[in-house]
């Protein structure tokens, strides 16, 4: 059982992927605020990183520099749907510049899910 950190400001779903890695046999901790995942994350260890890309306040590639400067090796799964004038994969192209390895297209399928979780736990 992996320790996951899910940060989306969509509280549906936020709530039903968190459901959904909980079932998968995770523990789950899940927040709606990047800035306060950084504070949770200096509390306590996680094996994997969920992050949305757009998000109110800081953003996940905010999140994700704030991740580097700080040296967290923390593996970062990045997620997005895009918004009206940003694609979902201009936003995941722009996360894997900053070294992001694996990124998922909202909405995604659980053998996505699976998949990606697979990769970025190996």
């Amino acid at each position: 059982m992996s320790h996951l950190f899910v940060i989306d400001d969509d509280d549906f779903f936020r709530d039903t992927l968190v459901q959904m890695l909980e079932r998968e046999g995770h523990k789950v901790t899940a927040t709606n605020d990047a800035a306060r995942a950084l504070e949770q994350l200096d509390r306590s260890r996680v094996d994997l990183i969920l992050t949305d890309i757009l998000m109110p306040g800081m953003d996940g590639m905010e999140f994700i520099m704030e991740l580097s400067k700080r040296s967290y090796n923390t593996p970062v799964i990045a997620m997005s749907g895009g918004r009206r004038s940003l694609t979902s994969t201009f936003t995941l192209e722009s996360a894997k510049l900053l070294g992001v390895k694996i990124t998922l297209t909202k909405p995604f399928t659980l053998m996505e899910l699976r998949t990606a979780l697979e990769k970025a736990l190996a």
